[in-house]
């Protein structure tokens, strides 16, 4: 290990990972697990930024939701996404890594607004930030929101930390047969219709040149590796 990939990246990471082991909700061990991973990356220089996912929150309201208007289950869905940064920022904080949370939402007891040149300062203060609600308008996933971020704040690439260490043709977990790619072009992803993130994301990152890296998270200190380019990941760019 010599010398970083990338200096400044947003790190979106799937609700469903911080479920752990369990049927839904917040693991804190899991939370914990990440957060240790999250404090190396800091201390080697990285300006680090992150997106989570509701899934693990919003799969145990699933029920409730059957029925809803989409836009009313979307906002209960960003509110889950808040829910799993101030977690994760608790867990930063307990380990000495200062952490911002901005919402897309405004809720000014428990976070800060979502302001683009505040969350960059942030940044450049070592700082680690956590948006939290997504875009804040229904309709979009979490994917999204993390691919605007990661072009609002000019980001050198979007990590997506995963259950599993790459893209594969087929859901490895359902499929044994499935193939992992090393590396893919953005097109690639579109026209097969592979399962990374949606097409609108991926087309964020392709007319923003943003490099999409995706690596399995669950893997202790594997963050740290595929940044310095080691690790089982897959990357997708213009021209694999």
């Amino acid at each position: 290990m010599t010398q970083l990939r990338f200096k400044k990246v947003l790190l979106k990471v799937s609700g469903e990972v911080l479920m752990g082991e369990t049927a839904f909700g917040i693991d804190m061990p899991t939370v914990e697990a990440v957060a240790q991973d999250i404090k190396q990356v800091v201390e080697a220089g990285v300006e680090l930024s992150l997106v989570i996912g509701g899934g693990n929150i919003f799969r145990g309201m699933a029920g409730a939701a059957k029925g809803m208007e989409r836009a009313s289950a979307d906002y209960m869905g960003m509110l889950a996404t808040v829910m799993n940064a101030l977690a994760m920022q608790d867990a930063l904080e307990r380990i000495g890594v200062e952490t911002r949370v901005q919402s897309a939402i405004p809720m000014p007891t428990v976070c800060e607004p979502l302001i683009r040149r505040r969350a960059q300062r942030h940044l450049e203060k070592g700082r680690v930030v956590i948006f939290a609600a997504g875009t804040g308008n229904p309709f979009f996933t979490t994917d999204s929101g993390a691919a605007l971020r990661a072009a609002e704040m000019n980001c050198d690439a979007l990590f997506k930390g995963t259950s599993v260490d790459g893209v594969y043709t087929a859901d490895p977990k359902k499929d044994a047969a499935a193939t992992r790619f090393d590396s893919l072009s953005y097109m690639d992803v579109l026209s097969r219709d592979l399962k990374v993130m949606d097409a609108s994301a991926i087309s964020l990152m392709r007319e923003n040149k943003i490099p999409i890296v995706v690596f399995s998270i669950r893997e202790r200190g594997n963050l740290l590796k595929v940044l310095y380019g080691g690790g089982v990941h897959t990357v997708i760019t213009e021209a694999p």
